[in-house]
């Protein structure tokens, strides 16, 4: 029934805002951990890498004067926020699972390596990795790359808040047309930016196929983990 048996999931900051216009919706976070939480219970082991654009975004930051080193280390901990406040919704939920950062905070949360991080996994345990790679100039986007192909992952599943790749943003041109599926080399030529480039050419480097689905509409996440043909399909 389970076409994909290890994913790691990336969930966008700014979903997790729901209906608000910041921060965290506690509706939308309880969506998700019973999302999760019934993959979890498929027996699909389960990596997480979650934004901070709710909070903070390195990027914005600079542009508003921060210094862009500050500005990145400011987002990495909002990640961590976000980590912690999914991790606090899965345990009400019943699900096990442990936050690893990527900078060193403990208690917050352990250290990461990937021998931990595939223990965790092993022990069904839902793994939340935290502040990106560790490092400014690089997006949660290569942190869920980097991550991914870590935890040698059979997909990257990257929940957002459209339904899979669009020759155009479909809210803004409505002739936009959807892909079921698109290699990565076509997503270079034809400029769709799904990711930063420095993530899109990790995971095609290591053969990490990507699903773009919508996270917010309850139940895609165990038809996209089935294999059903929701979303697009990113591959070599």
């Amino acid at each position: 029934m389970i076409k994909y048996k290890r994913v790691l999931l990336k969930l966008s900051g700014e979903s997790l805002m729901g209906e608000q216009q910041y921060g965290i919706d506690p509706v939308r976070l309880s969506d998700y951990a019973a999302q999760i939480k019934e993959a979890a219970d498929l027996g699909v082991e389960i990596g997480i890498v979650i934004g901070g654009g709710n909070i903070f975004r390195g990027l914005s930051g600079a542009s508003k004067g921060f210094d862009r080193v500050k500005g990145d280390q400011m987002g990495m901990l909002a990640t961590v926020i976000n980590s912690l406040a999914l991790h606090s919704a899965l345990t009400v939920a019943g699900v096990r699972s442990r936050v690893l950062t990527a900078i060193r905070m403990e208690p917050i949360g352990e250290f990461y390596s990937k021998d931990k991080a595939i223990e965790t996994l092993q022990n069904g345990e839902v793994a939340i990795f935290s502040a990106g790679t560790g490092n400014p100039y690089f997006t949660t986007d290569t942190g869920s790359s980097l991550r991914g192909i870590e935890i040698e992952a059979d997909a990257m599943l990257k929940g957002t808040r459209v339904d899979g790749i669009y020759t155009a943003d479909p809210l803004k041109d409505p002739n936009a047309t959807k892909f079921t599926d698109i290699t990565f080399d076509e997503i270079y030529t034809r400029g769709l930016k799904i990711m930063d480039l420095t993530a899109t050419t990790m995971c095609m480097e290591n053969n990490l196929p990507i699903v773009v689905f919508d996270m917010d509409t309850v139940g895609n996440l165990i038809r996209v983990l089935k294999g059903e043909p929701i979303g697009t399909l990113v591959h070599n």
